[in-house]
């Protein structure tokens, strides 16, 4: 009999039978080249001349163009052309990030890119679905999104979900194509035909693609279901009501100081000019561009940790998860089976002896358990019998036989058989089952002290955490309709596990130091479960199985959830229950898993997270994360990676509060200084210094903090309090508190500047210099919140150096050219003014250092505290006492 070629996606490669020949390699390049890749034409990705046209729409490059034709008008071309110079420097820069940025998604939309399995040359091959061609043999199965138009060649109980293209709430029924078969609209059970777009429930099998791309009934009607649709997140409607209350704050500045010269001096143009300049010193421009660039480029980080981010509120959510709800199998473990144990008449042996050979005791055990799985196995069981059975018994795998039938595992008996014909054309059959001992012994018909004893046997094996299966066999001359007609003579017991991660262990001590609770929810038994639970350092907790979840109520389950660490014998509709029992008590939840009947929790959860090797396109689908390695310690990185990104982001934005508030008061400090004496103030910042500012305050907040590395213990704090805002009262108080410093800082060198008789441009020049090392030094103190000056210098940040350098030799070359004096209206001050304006850099970010120092001193423990004490009392010029002779020597004795 010929056996019937396996249409499981998921296996590996393997030659298939010539009834389903697909394409070959150069025939789908072909056909790509000349019909075009399956995809519909609406595009994510912006062009370059899309990005300078936005950039062009920026309010500051407005702002700068209006103060260049001011110039003009005022007969200063040479101001105005440096300007506009000035403002092809800033489109430069803004492009470069926005490209670099837009990079980035396309590399993520490459890594999201749905993948189909398809028969290339003979062997069954994972390629992007966008290079799916007509022609190409699909193979598809229950929870994959259907890629392209298709007709089924080859099907085994296939069902789809078509209420995408009808709006029929049931799945429909598809069969195998035959030559009379007429073609019509989707919808209805019973026909051959396929729709991309649409999503199998049940079943699996093969079909013919016929269209892709276009040519699709989902093209046809214009809908993209590569697409996401894009809503704004908490950030970014956070920083929004931000920049609007700043930018009408600006606009308000503005026309009081335009109108306000206007009257006084009857200026207007140099008033508007005055209050453009204003304008720009307030506007914060960096806050959305620091959003998308910090949330884009965070995604792009995470994918190198094995972490693809569909959705941008999963960086929000990371750093305040308080409960990872992990799956066992292929999270925690390694998915694969490793056969531990072999029982056969009560004698066990186990994997650590498998050096020393397997007995022949066991040899017909390990031979049966062969014979009653495929031949070419995708079961990672049947796999790692087969590589035992070539290893150990490889004269026993009888090659030339033939699967002559199969009875197929089924709900009422969880046992699997196969018969084998041992000499074609001759009668008598070798037929080998293997399935739960519970079903092994029933099909044995064994006598009660028989079963009590295996029973002892499996229990003893269960302890440990293994699978445990039970392996039967016997010679028939007949093919019954049902195994119970077979005699079966049991055999013996395997004993398998799946053996954890190795860095599992590590991963889940690192949450545990960060506050994140781990729970383990699986399908496998109690015992298994548990013995899991230690291996991986589980916290010891409850145990609740699948059935006393039914019978708890909400309620119950909720006020449970705090001493549970693991769920087992849990069906995936159950998850459900679990996450919104998390959610009621106020908890941030992550959740793991990869069927289609874990979209609903995927969906629930804060952060659902699907696995990328195993997981159906409908749970990646629902799904904010995917670990393209599967890996639980994956899980851990990204919400290091999360906690970094917020960090950083909360560090960046306090820095641009913190800068523009001193610009924006030496800006208007002059006109209020003057409103008040009644005399005139040298006016310090002009466009030219405000963009100037500008350029150092872009790279700064979104390339030097975007790449700032992880505060110290940043994986040992608790986690963020979920609905806290990123601009809180904190972050507030500090920016403002450290802006106020800053700006008193400059205006107080600008006083003495004045009081002491230096020209204007003496004056500007010494209250610029002010203000550019009072921005780096800002800079510096906000790379870290915890960690001191000196201790953050340490951390390289390539990023940092390349902006303190450029800054400094451009403020030289402003300073001591005599062509960049004149633009800059600058004069070089005396070299005690100068000395004055270095010094008030740093003393003007001093308290934030002594903050930090008395955070760093209450966050300590008691222990640290008597070690600290004792390190000061032992010191003396900077230096530890020696100890004397007779001590040292009384302290060795």
């Amino acid at each position: 009999m010929k056996r019937k070629p396996s249409l499981d996606p998921a296996t590996s490669s393997t030659p298939f039978d010539s009834s389903l020949e697909g394409l070959s390699h150069q025939e789908a390049r072909i056909r790509l080249r000349s019909l075009g890749i399956n995809a519909l034409p609406e595009s994510q990705s912006r062009g370059f001349w899309t990005i300078l046209l936005n950039v062009l729409r920026e309010p500051m490059l407005l702002l700068l163009l209006s103060c260049g034709s001011i110039y003009f008008l005022l007969g200063e071309p040479q101001e105005a052309l440096v300007l506009l110079g000035f403002v092809g420097v800033v489109i430069l820069i803004t492009l470069y990030q926005e490209v670099k940025t837009e990079h980035a998604l396309e590399a993520l939309r490459d890594l999201s890119s749905p993948q189909s399995f398809v028969i290339r040359d003979g062997i069954k091959t994972r390629i992007d679905s966008r290079e799916i061609v007509p022609g190409d043999l699909l193979l598809i199965a229950e929870g994959d999104r259907i890629c392209a138009d298709a007709t089924v060649i080859n099907s085994t109980h296939l069902s789809v979900d078509e209420s995408l293209l009808t709006g029929e709430s049931l799945p429909v029924r598809k069969v195998d194509w035959e030559p009379d078969a007429i073609h019509r609209s989707p919808g209805g059970d019973d026909q051959p035909y396929l729709y991309s777009g649409t999503l199998v429930v049940a079943g699996h099998g093969a079909a013919r693609v016929t269209s892709t791309g276009c040519k699709t009934e989902l093209g046809k009607i214009g809908v993209s279901l590569g697409s996401i649709a894009t809503t704004r997140t908490a950030l970014e409607q956070e920083t929004g009501v931000w920049v609007v209350r700043l930018a009408l704050l600006g606009g308000l500045l503005c026309l009081l100081v335009a109108v306000s010269l206007g009257v006084m001096h009857q200026d207007w143009l140099g008033g508007l000019l005055s209050g453009l300049t204003l304008a720009m010193a307030v506007l914060p421009e960096e806050f959305p561009v620091v959003l998308t660039i910090f949330l884009a480029m965070g995604a792009y980080r995470l994918s190198k940790v094995q972490v693809l981010t569909r959705r941008n509120h999963a960086i929000e959510t990371l750093g305040s998860a308080t409960v990872i709800c992990s799956d066992k199998t292929g999270t925690l473990t390694e998915n694969r089976m490793q056969l531990q144990s072999l029982c056969s008449n009560g004698e066990l042996w186990e994997r650590e002896q498998f050096a020393q050979g397997v007995p022949e005791s066991h040899h017909l055990l390990i031979e049966t358990a062969v014979l009653a799985s495929q031949r070419d196995p995708f079961d990672p069981m049947e796999r790692e019998l087969l590589a035992i059975g070539k290893s150990y018994v490889k004269e026993h795998l009888h090659d030339a036989w033939i699967l002559e039938k199969q009875y197929p595992l089924k709900k009422e008996l969880l046992a699997m058989t196969c018969v084998w014909a041992t000499n074609p054309g001759e009668e008598g059959y070798v037929v080998a089952t293997k399935g739960a001992p519970e079903a092994i012994m029933d099909l044995c018909h064994l006598s009660t002290s028989r079963i009590q004893a295996i029973r002892g046997d499996v229990n003893r094996m269960a302890e440990r955490g293994l699978r445990v299966l039970g392996v039967a066999r016997t010679v028939s001359q007949e093919l019954p309709e049902v195994q119970h007609a077979f005699s079966f003579e049991f055999v013996g017991l395997l004993g398998f596990m799946d053996p954890i991660r190795p860095k599992v262990p590590a991963a889940i001590r690192l949450c545990r130091s960060a506050g994140i609770r781990i729970v383990m929810i699986t399908g496998d038994y109690p015992v298994t479960a548990q013995h899991i639970g230690r291996q991986i350092g589980l916290e010891e907790g409850k145990i609740i199985t699948g059935e006393m979840l039914d019978r708890m109520t909400d309620k119950e389950l909720s006020d449970a959830l705090p001493s549970i660490s693991i769920f087992a014998r849990v069906v995936p509709e159950q998850k459900l229950r679990i996450i919104h029992g998390f959610k009621i008590r106020g908890d941030i939840v992550a959740m793991t898993g990869d069927g289609v009947n874990d979209a609903p929790a995927l969906k629930a959860a804060n952060i659902g997270i699907a696995m990328g090797r195993r997981g159906t396109d409908v749970a990646r689908e629902s799904s904010d994360l995917i670990l393209l390695n599967d890996s639980f310690d994956s899980i851990v990185e990204g919400i290091r990676m999360g906690r970094r990104i917020y960090d950083n982001l909360r560090k960046a934005m306090a820095y641009i509060i913190a800068v523009h508030l001193p610009i924006a008061g030496i800006t208007l400090l002059p006109f209020v200084l003057e409103s008040i004496t009644q005399t005139v103030w040298p006016i310090v910042l002009m466009p030219i210094h405000i963009v100037f500012l500008e350029l150092i305050i872009d790279p700064a907040c979104s390339v030097v903090f975007e790449v700032e590395p992880d505060e110290t213990g940043i994986m040992d704090r608790a986690p963020r309090v979920p609905g806290s805002r990123l601009f809180n009262r904190r972050l507030l108080v500090i920016a403002l508190t450290q802006g106020s410093v800053a700006l008193l800082t400059t205006a107080c060198l600008y006083g003495y500047a004045v009081m002491t008789g230096l020209s204007e441009d003496a004056v500007r020049g010494l209250t610029f210099v002010s203000l550019v090392l009072g921005n780096l030094a800002l800079l510096l103190v906000n790379r870290s919140w915890n960690d001191s000056l000196l201790r953050s210098l340490r951390v390289n940040n390539g990023a940092l150096w390349w902006v303190f350098g450029g800054t400094l030799i451009t403020l030289g070359i402003s300073l001591y050219a005599p062509f960049a004096g004149e633009l800059f209206h600058f004069k070089l001050p005396s070299e005690t003014a100068l000395l004055w304006a270095i010094a008030g850099a740093p003393a003007s970010v001093l308290w934030f250092e002594i903050y930090k120092g008395l955070l760093r001193y209450r966050n300590r423990t008691p222990p640290q505290r008597r070690r600290l004490y004792k390190v000061i009392g032992n010191t003396k010029k900077g230096l530890p006492k020696r100890k004397s002779s007779v001590r040292r020597k009384r302290e060795r004795t």
